[in-house]
């Protein structure tokens, strides 16, 4: 009887163990390596909708910078809360060139358009980026009739070093650089790569 107890007792031990690795390892995973995040609003459509889930690659922009193209997650400048742009004197037919100082606690997810040095100016939404158009397929309409704010922003500005622009994919609905500034380095979470729910929409982005 006592040797089955100590079986019973040893097994109840391991099990205790491996369920405390793997949530380790589920957090370790989380914290470190994949976030999921949820979209919380119509800033990225068609692309992403309300409440879809994508994962977020933490590691990967801690060893390289973001390519113009990619969706990422990140905290906007503390201008965000209030759409100052860190530039008083900032022209009002041109897009933020600089960020407020600090950065707001809330995560962000945009598309990079421009990155350190680019020079930009913003026609019906499209993103002219060192004098040529971006290819642009992903973006929405809204800014078909140039009517929703921040549209067309035709003044060029220039990327500061260590710094990206970002916007969303709804260009006529979206809160992004073009109204408080390029987002600095250290403030970039990480890289969206897949998207997970719903599952009729499963896939890489």
């Amino acid at each position: 009887m006592k040797t089955k107890q100590k079986s019973a007792g040893g097994s109840l031990l391991e099990l205790v163990v491996i369920v405390a690795v793997a949530l380790g390892l589920a957090l370790g995973i989380q914290a470190f390596l994949v976030k999921p995040y949820r979209i919380p609003s119509e800033s990225m459509v068609p692309t992403l909708e309300v409440g879809q889930r994508v994962l977020v690659n933490r590691i990967g922009h801690r060893f390289s910078d973001p390519k113009i193209g990619d969706i990422v997650v990140f905290h906007p400048p503390a201008g965000s809360e209030t759409d100052t742009c860190g530039d008083r004197q900032q022209d009002d037919s041109a897009a933020c060139d600089r960020p407020t100082p600090g950065q707001a606690s809330v995560n962000f997810i945009k598309r990079v358009v421009a990155g350190p040095g680019d020079t930009i100016r913003i026609i019906n939404g499209h993103v002219i980026r060192n004098g040529k158009r971006e290819k642009d397929s992903y973006i929405s309409n809204t800014c078909a009739n140039n009517v929703n704010r921040g549209c067309t922003l035709p003044t060029p500005i220039t990327i500061p070093p260590g710094h990206w622009f970002m916007m969303g994919d709804n260009r006529g609905e979206s809160d992004d650089s073009r109204f408080w500034g390029p987002v600095p380095r250290k403030s970039i979470i990480g890289g969206a790569f897949a998207t997970y729910w719903p599952p009729d929409r499963i896939g890489l982005l």
